[in-house]
């Protein structure tokens, strides 16, 4: 039956994701763990988190975890399904909005339009970080290196870099004296 082929399931589920996408992939990242975790159960909480970081810190665009899950799925032709289908519903929108975008921008309502949509984008991010935490903490250290990341982020001008190094260097201490 069509409706089992998982090709046609990540098409979909990544095809009507896209539709939606407002930020692009990092405002995304809620609604694609809970759809490859929750929903189709293709990763593990750990295995979303592990594809997350690795998507994070390879080269390229950020939506690479969408052709991590489809790589997952169905190897090379899930990812190709995946990402296709993340790709080209909104690149269509996109186009459409440019040309609207050209056509309304002198528009009186047209400024408090584009005016609400920075909050909204910077909400789905935010809540792109909690939902991933949540993912990739299982223990009282593992939430303890996430709220000084966030601390170092969000109230220093240090480079995020520096958490990064910083949480690294903390789990590989707590490694080594057992505490993992």
């Amino acid at each position: 039956m069509i409706s089992d082929s998982p090709l046609l399931k990540l098409a979909l589920t990544f095809g009507a994701l896209s539709l939606v996408s407002v930020g692009g992939a990092p405002a995304m990242m809620p609604e694609i763990h809970r759809l490859s975790v929750e929903v189709n159960p293709w990763l593990s909480n750990a295995g979303f988190a592990r594809d997350f970081a690795l998507s994070q810190t390879a080269p390229g665009p950020n939506f690479m975890m969408i052709s991590l899950v489809g790589w997952r799925v169905a190897g090379f032709a899930g990812l190709m399904a995946a990402t296709l289908a993340a790709i080209i519903p909104s690149s269509i929108i996109a186009l459409i909005v440019g040309r609207l975008y050209m056509r309304f921008s002198s528009q009186a309502w047209f400024p408090v339009v584009k005016d609400a949509l920075p909050p909204i984008v910077l909400g789905l991010i935010v809540a792109s970080g909690v939902v991933t935490a949540q993912a990739a903490v299982s223990d009282t250290l593992g939430f303890a290196i996430v709220i000084m990341s966030t601390t170092i982020v969000a109230l220093t001008r240090q480079n995020p870099l520096v958490a990064i190094a910083t949480g690294a260097i903390i789990g590989l201490a707590a490694g080594r004296l057992g505490y993992l």
